[in-house]
């Protein structure tokens, strides 16, 4: 079939669907758009635990492609992906969160990281290296490696999100996109969105040249942490513990600046 035969036969669907809100239309949809669940499900399956089955996370981010099936409104100016992509990662981390899969001892770690990061960064006034953290830290470089190490399984989360704030460009995912009422522009939320894609722009910026890399061709180009790998000619797990780190600066950058402009 050709594709714009095929997407005729999508338009249909859709329309049969939102006028007549048929079952056995709605399990059509389901059945078309299900590869975007698989791919998303797989993607963030790359940066949690081994035992996590990503057959789960299909399950789970297939009710969150339902739920966009369901509230999607084809009459929009956005493709049905680029809303129900912000649907099915939402689905697949409410999941994980109430599964509470990462142990509190490890969630304790990852914030007392992120508060050294943040404070060195402003006494250094410059990127700290992992020697300075470690010191901080009163831990070796070794055991600092090993802590990267298990917070990279509780990462992911945080700069999807930050991220779907940030990208502008080749239908990525942005706040705007998931508002229902595409009648009212609040302009407040609007320039709050701008300001926010400048900030974090700038904070990526003076990620050091590796973890800047290791952001783009995982965000921006959706290679796994393995091809990123072989492209740096690191292992695997350094470029888990390389995205970690770029995660732990990005989020304590935003919280310097945020403390600013609340004069905390």
């Amino acid at each position: 079939m050709k594709k714009s035969d095929r997407k005729s036969e999508i338009d249909k669907l859709w329309k049969e669907y939102k006028a007549t809100k048929s079952k056995p239309t709605r399990e059509k949809l389901i059945l078309h758009y299900s590869p975007l669940v698989k791919y998303i499900a797989g993607r963030i399956a790359t940066s949690l635990p081994q035992n996590v089955d990503t057959a789960d996370l299909i399950s789970y981010g297939i009710f969150g492609l339902i739920d966009a099936i369901d509230k999607f409104d084809p009459s929009r100016d956005i493709k049905f992906e680029t809303y129900a992509i912000s649907r099915i990662k939402g689905a697949i981390i409410d999941e994980l969160r109430s599964l509470d899969w990462v142990p509190r001892s490890v969630r304790h770690k990852a914030k007392e990281l992120e508060r050294v990061y943040a404070e060195l960064e402003n006494k250094l006034k410059r990127v700290p290296t992992d020697e300075e953290v470690a010191e901080a830290l009163k831990m070796s470089i070794e055991e600092l490696h090993g802590l990267l190490n298990q917070l990279s399984y509780t990462t992911p989360v945080a700069l999807e999100e930050l991220w779907t704030i940030s990208s502008d460009k080749n239908d990525r995912v942005s706040l705007i996109d998931t508002l229902e009422d595409t009648r009212v522009k609040d302009p407040s939320m609007i320039f709050e969105l701008s300001e926010l894609r400048g900030i974090l722009a700038k904070a990526i910026d003076r990620l050091p040249q590796r973890e800047k890399i290791v952001i783009a061709l995982y965000y921006y180009r959706g290679l796994t942490l393995k091809e990123i790998g072989e492209i740096l000619g690191v292992t695997e797990s350094r470029v888990s513990q390389l995205h970690t780190k770029a995660i732990l600066r990005l989020r304590a950058r935003l919280k310097n600046i945020k403390s600013l402009l609340l004069g905390e």
